[in-house]
């Protein structure tokens, strides 16, 4: 064990050695100063989590304090509008992700184009999310859930993140393709319809897997199934909806870090040299997993190109849950 830690450790310096000449090269002339990272959810949410164990990584690598941001609201838009108006100099970084995205789908004027006014850096996880109700509810499946719905169609309410959330997302996939109906609540975070579930606010949601499982391990949350293509490794014994009967329903959500368009090429090419190596640290990536989520390291190409396919493939989406813009 200490051999491979002493390995770790050795291969954590050799990364940072590369880095070096890389980074002062790109070194911005106010280097030093603190970095807003705008985070458009509430603290406590999975992207708050990913963005603090990133950042507390990244700011010892770049030597420049990150500080996290938190600007719920509009389902992410009003914290992408403030970040698109941020000056382009690197100071100021956005977590952003398929919803950034899907956005653009979602609401008629979200206040920003995801792939004009924003340089997409790196990608940092992906997770999918879990239906779930109270614990002591007598609904024990998917099939439970819909034969409930089906028999008082309309009397039930479940919650989401806020409009077009994967989360609402996924509940109106999952309602349009099993032909039931359930009132949609919006709220302001995954955090808060874990707790209306508990409170008996609504019947059911879909939060991200990180925000729920604790809940769930700890008898409270009853957990039906996931959206992911796999089972998720922190709920195992846990079905997909693949499993449950559902096989073309499956979401998962990813994010990552972007800054405002016209950034210089040196200083993106700093952070995501970066990223690149934090990532990599076995201590940032049990962290990440512990959530619940996956990292996913893909750097501002790929980053880019999957945020660009998340546009029309929310458009398949909508169709298939009959929703249209607002």
């Amino acid at each position: 064990m200490n051999t491979r830690r002493s390995l770790l450790q050795a291969l954590g310096l050799a990364c940072l050695a590369w880095l070096a000449p890389a980074t002062a090269s790109a070194q911005p002339a106010d280097a030093g100063r603190a970095i807003r990272w705008i985070v458009p959810y509430q603290a406590g949410s999975s992207p708050d989590i990913h963005c603090r164990i990133v950042g507390e990584a990244l700011s010892k690598v770049l030597e420049q304090p990150i500080v996290i941001d938190n600007k719920p609201g509009a389902a992410g838009n009003l914290g992408a509008q403030l970040a698109r108006r941020a000056p382009a100099d690197g100071s100021t970084w956005l977590y952003s992700g398929s919803p950034l995205a899907a956005n653009m789908r979602i609401y008629k004027a979200p206040g920003y184009d995801a792939m004009k006014d924003f340089v997409h850096v790196s990608m940092i996880a992906s997770s999918d999310a879990v239906l779930v109700v109270d614990a002591r509810s007598d609904i024990r499946s998917v099939a439970d859930l819909l034969q409930r719905l089906r028999a008082k169609p309309g009397a039930a309410s479940y919650g989401s993140g806020g409009s077009g959330t994967p989360s609402h997302l996924a509940a109106e996939w999952l309602l349009q393709a099993a032909h039931v109906q359930a009132v949609h609540v919006p709220y302001k975070g995954a955090a808060a319809t874990v707790m209306a579930v508990l409170a008996g606010e609504i019947q059911f949601s879909l939060p991200i897997v990180g925000v729920a499982a604790p809940q769930v391990q700890a008898g409270r949350l009853r957990a039906l199934a996931v959206t992911g293509a796999q089972r998720n490794p922190r709920l195992p014994t846990v079905p997909t909806l693949v499993e449950s009967g559902f096989p073309d329903i499956t979401v998962v959500s990813f994010g990552g870090l972007s800054v405002p368009a016209g950034t210089p090429a040196p200083v993106v090419q700093r952070i995501e040299a970066a990223m690149r190596l934090v990532l990599a640290l076995p201590a940032v990536r049990e962290k990440i997993e512990a959530t619940g989520s996956e990292v996913a390291s893909g750097g501002s190409q790929a980053f880019t190109a999957a945020l660009a396919a998340e546009v029309p493939a929310t458009e398949r989406m909508m169709r298939a849950a009959a929703l249209e813009a607002q």
